[in-house]
């Protein structure tokens, strides 16, 4: 299995981006993906989830009601549609397999390379 995250860039405070993670190879093993973000100098943070099974959602407080996970009808593809961006958005963004359906540490398998998105006048 392998992931291929795209999309990030630099744009204003207030703007968008949508990212994108695209699965390659088996997704017999994969309950959830989830976008991830690491800003200089500090801990990489769950962003979002979305469950394989039932597309069951959820977000990191920060960016509930300014960002959505969706998947397209195959589900090897996952996007993080991000509005209304703050400069502390700024962070590589990473998405990443999981194996419980929650996106929870120690069940991530597999990680996409990393976009970044830097939000700056």
């Amino acid at each position: 299995v392998q992931l291929q995250a795209s999309g990030g860039g630099l744009v204003q405070p207030g703007g968008s981006l949508r990212l994108s993670c695209t699965v390659s190879g088996s997704t017999t093993n994969i309950y959830a993906i989830g976008w991830f973000r690491q800003a200089p100098g500090k801990e990489r943070e769950r962003v979002s989830c979305i469950a394989s099974s039932d597309g069951r959602k959820d977000y990191e407080d920060s960016v509930r009601g300014r960002f959505t996970i969706s998947r397209d009808r195959t589900g090897r593809t996952v996007y993080l549609q991000m509005d209304d961006l703050k400069p502390e958005d700024t962070a590589v963004y990473y998405c990443a397999t999981d194996r419980s359906g929650f996106c929870t540490p120690g069940y991530l398998e597999v990680w996409g390379q990393g976009t970044l998105v830097t939000v700056s006048s």
